[in-house]
């Protein structure tokens, strides 16, 4: 499997866009050959291309909030992500309770997923513990937003609540098109091999499903990003 990054991770090193272009270069630098964003910072759609083409970087997605999928706004995030060559698009998360909400939310992402298979893209959603919990009525979130859009199946949110991940990712190939590869202890993320996440399961499941890409996130990374990062990728230098 490939190796990329969710750029949250090293947020901390990110104020500005030039701080972007700069840090592109850092991880690349890991080791890491894909990308997935968490913001522009304000950088024109041409000026990333340019320098994801620099570093030979992919950009294999993007968290963005819901409100750009909406109708007003999915012309122009399809436009953007076209230009850098980004043909999934995805969200950090978005509401799911009460049931009215996550009926919303799931609207939103349906046409927005609609609209993007249109121009061979695709939109994802990014889970959290809290989507695999069922609502008042029994419905989980998660069984209808798969119905609605892709996934990006965060495992250590999934591991915290329970999920059997192998089991999650063969059950649901159809649909999942990203993971994240996270660990963590009691809800608290780590750099890979430091938690208790059941990380090989994961592998295997991704494996066994096609997946092209495993990007690494760490929400709380130490002793910043960048560190971090470069013990994550010792793990998956020796895993992927």
């Amino acid at each position: 499997m490939k190796k990329a990054i969710q750029l949250y991770s090293v947020r901390d090193h990110i104020k500005t866009g030039d701080d972007m272009l700069r840090v592109l270069g850092e991880v690349k630098q890991l080791g890491f050959e894909g990308v997935e964003f968490a913001g522009y910072f304000d950088l024109p759609a041409e000026v990333l291309k340019a320098r994801l083409d620099e570093l030979g970087l992919k950009a294999v997605g993007t968290h963005i909030g819901l409100d750009n999928y909406l109708p007003a706004k999915i012309e122009q995030t399809i436009a953007f992500h076209k230009t850098i060559g980004c043909t999934d698009m995805g969200m950090g998360g978005a509401p799911t309770r009460p049931a009215i909400v996550l009926r919303k939310t799931c609207s939103i992402l349906k046409a927005a997923n609609a609209r993007a298979e249109k121009e061979g893209m695709r939109v994802y959603f990014h889970n959290h513990s809290g989507e695999f919990k069922p609502l008042r009525n029994k419905t989980v979130p998660m069984d209808l937003i798969m119905q609605a859009a892709y996934l990006e199946v965060d495992t250590y949110w999934s591991f915290h609540a329970g999920v059997d991940n192998y089991k999650y990712l063969t059950d649901n190939k159809d649909r999942i098109i990203h993971i994240h590869l996270k660990d963590g202890i009691g809800g608290k993320p780590k750099a890979l091999g430091e938690g208790e996440c059941d990380l090989q399961a994961v592998i295997k499941g991704a494996k066994a499903i096609g997946l092209e890409w495993a990007i690494l996130e760490n929400d709380d990374p130490v002793p910043n990003g960048l560190e971090d990062a470069a013990r994550s990728m010792e793990y998956m230098k020796k895993y992927l």
